[in-house]
């Protein structure tokens, strides 16, 4: 078998850095292949009230989620309007497009060969399952009810030793929290579950609700959805092995108190040692981007944190983490690749 089934990761993730105008705006990736995208995560870099935003090709363009709110769904006719061949487009919105103000944008293909699939239901208000696509057992998932305010719901493999029984919230900063929303229940190469509905399960499955869910299994060479357990050192941090170069990490504190969902990519500057900093984003508010901050340098073939901050390695507490690739350790014809 070979190492990898995935030599160029641009094929199905990139960060793009681009500069509002003010006006319609084709905002196009920088790939050296095109990549039409379906699932846009857009933040203006420099402001702090300006909220992390959702689109994806399932709810269909203008259709609005954050991350850092519990709200629900809702139309802003200036943000994404289109989703495009090599990139997408954005309307005259401030928080997609002020002019001279620099913005991030994380893009997904939807693609079961990468490991990600985009799931729309509708509840039943009944335990049920919900079939996928992946062809594999998802490692995460991400729920959001579109129709009402109701948090941002994660499982997570490598949660606790019985994650099927947990969850995390993408929108807050609490602990790891025991609640059926996954009706206690392990996903399955084909389906995931859902407990019933009731005073919390209306957040993944309220009755006749529309419910949005993003997956991801892992690839090797391309994705991957692990733990690490912090040493509480400030400059020598755990080294999380992934097996590719990373060009996006997202961490977070699940067991041992509360954290923050901490982002970082090879885009935004600073993520060589040399550096000794990482400009990085808190997603569960609206800050804007950190820089000139310690958080963890990229390697060949995984990162090295770097900090002691308890939102990043906190001694003897287990983060999780998601990452993707910008180049696999090693190709799918044996041949390592070149980095740091």
């Amino acid at each position: 078998m070979a190492y990898t089934t995935i030599d160029d990761p641009e094929l199905y993730f990139q960060t793009k850095l681009y500069t509002g105008t003010g006006s319609s705006l084709d905002v196009t990736l920088d790939g050296d292949e095109d990549m039409s995208p379906n699932l846009v995560w857009i933040k203006r870099r420099t402001n702090a009230s300006d909220k992390h935003v959702f689109y994806d090709t399932v709810r269909g363009v203008q259709k609005r989620l954050m991350t850092s709110e519990n709200d629900a769904e809702d139309t802003q006719a200036q943000h994404v309007t289109a989703f495009n061949s090599d990139g997408f487009t954005v309307g005259t919105g401030g928080a997609v497009n002020t002019s001279s103000e620099t913005f991030v944008a994380w893009c997904w293909k939807e693609s079961a060969d990468a490991g990600f699939d985009i799931v729309g239901f509708a509840g039943t208000g009944s335990a049920r399952t919900v079939s996928h696509s992946l062809s594999a057992v998802p490692h995460v998932y991400i729920v959001k009810n579109r129709e009402r305010a109701a948090n941002w719901l994660v499982y997570h493999h490598k949660n606790t030793t019985a994650p099927e029984t947990d969850y995390l919230e993408l929108n807050n900063n609490p602990a790891t929290a025991d609640y059926p929303f996954w009706n206690d229940t392990s996903p399955t190469s084909s389906v995931f579950s859902v407990g019933p509905s009731g005073a919390n399960g209306d957040v993944v499955n309220a009755d006749g609700e529309n419910i949005i869910t993003y997956l991801f299994t892992e690839k090797q060479g391309f994705s991957k959805f692990g733990s690490y357990t912090g040493n509480g050192h400030a400059t020598n941090g755990p080294y999380v092995y992934t097996g590719f170069q990373p060009a996006w990490i997202m961490v977070r504190r699940a067991v041992g108190g509360t954290g923050n969902w901490m982002v970082v990519d090879n885009k935004r500057p600073g993520y060589n040692q040399e550096d000794n900093y990482k400009y990085d984003f808190k997603i569960n508010n609206t800050d804007a981007e950190r820089t000139s901050v310690t958080s963890a340098d990229f390697f060949s073939n995984g990162f090295k944190v770097r900090t002691d901050s308890t939102d990043w390695n906190t001694d003897g507490h287990t983060y999780v983490y998601m990452a993707f690739a910008h180049a696999p350790f090693v190709n799918s014809e044996g041949v390592p690749c070149n980095a740091k």
